[in-house]
């Protein structure tokens, strides 16, 4: 068509965000009057709709016709290909001609971050937990002891298990741990890490890194060390106990005292009265006497008489 039928200016300065495999396009509205909000529409063509469909220009389901001058093209953007794109305006009934992006866009070239993570101890445990990254994409944990980062990488015993208890979460339980860096891998349906048998009183490190598929990485976060305290006794415990069995004493002692000092001699002896014993128990002593005997038992004892007596 010619070119004078487009009366509305055609959107500007169109360029792709792309962080982290999320890929947003965005451009510069129109500087013209318009009565009505400017609307905006983006298309684009891959290399299916190249090659197989022959150069057919496809809509962005959720980008047609909206008021803001940016799109998110995540989902269409499915592939390791390139992609052109295109935005128009329309005010009313007049449309802008077709702005294409300068050159076509590969979801290869996306900037990737830091990735953002939480490390906690929990008693002897370590966890892990990463926050939102893309659906294609893993995330590479280095996790050392501290004071044994320099140590030579001389291979030494170490075992652990994998337990996947649950499948937000991987479990690691370790009875060696760390005499050199050790390596896991999360992904999207496994963000948590859980490291178990740890040695209590040292310090623990953490490294993260954001790796896609396609074998991009990003860089490294910084080193996030925490101390592991050992078994877990919840920090309330001990005073609590201490507190509350102070707080029996105190009260038995008060109450010993104030019934000493309360208690008149009428009403301790109706409190200490002594109750008699049933008469299953009540059984009489009969006192055994023992007769003296005072005689002496004589006993004749026969005598020999020799020749000379006689």
């Amino acid at each position: 068509m010619p070119a004078d039928i487009w009366t509305l200016p055609a959107p500007s300065r169109v360029f792709v965000d792309s962080v982290n495999m999320r890929h947003i396009l965005r451009w510069r509205p129109p500087q013209a009057a318009c009565n009505t909000t400017v609307l905006f529409s983006v298309q684009f063509q891959g290399e299916f709709e190249l090659l197989v469909k022959n150069g057919t220009w496809m809509d962005v389901f959720d980008c047609q016709q909206i008021p803001f001058a940016h799109c998110d093209l995540s989902f269409e953007v499915g592939s390791d290909s390139d992609y052109d794109l295109q935005v128009r305006a329309q005010c009313g009934s007049e449309v802008s001609n077709w702005t294409k992006l300068g050159s076509p866009f590969n979801r290869r070239n996306t900037q990737l971050t830091v990735p953002e993570m939480k490390v906690k101890t929990a008693g002897d445990t370590l966890q892990v937990l990463m926050e939102e990254f893309p659906l294609s994409a893993s995330i590479k944990l280095t996790v050392w002891r501290k004071d044994e980062q320099q140590v030579s990488p001389i291979p030494s015993f170490f075992h652990y298990d994998i337990f996947i208890i649950c499948p937000f979460f991987i479990t690691v339980r370790a009875h060696i741990f760390l005499f050199q860096k050790v390596e896991y891998s999360l992904t999207p349906e496994q963000p948590m890490l859980h490291i178990e048998g740890l040695h209590e009183g040292k310090v623990y490190c953490v490294r993260a890194q954001l790796m896609l598929y396609s074998g991009v990485r990003s860089s490294s976060t910084r080193p996030h060390c925490v101390l592991v305290t050992g078994p877990e006794i919840a920090a309330w415990r001990t005073p609590t106990t201490v507190t509350v069995t102070l707080i029996i004493m105190l009260g038995l002692l008060f109450a010993v005292f104030w019934s000493v000092i309360h208690c008149r001699p009428g009403s301790c002896k109706n409190f200490l009265k002594k109750k008699s014993l049933p008469d299953s128990l009540n059984v009489k002593v009969i006192p055994m006497v023992e007769q003296a005997h005072n005689e002496e038992f004589w006993e004749p004892k026969p005598q020999v008489l020799n020749s000379d007596s006689v």
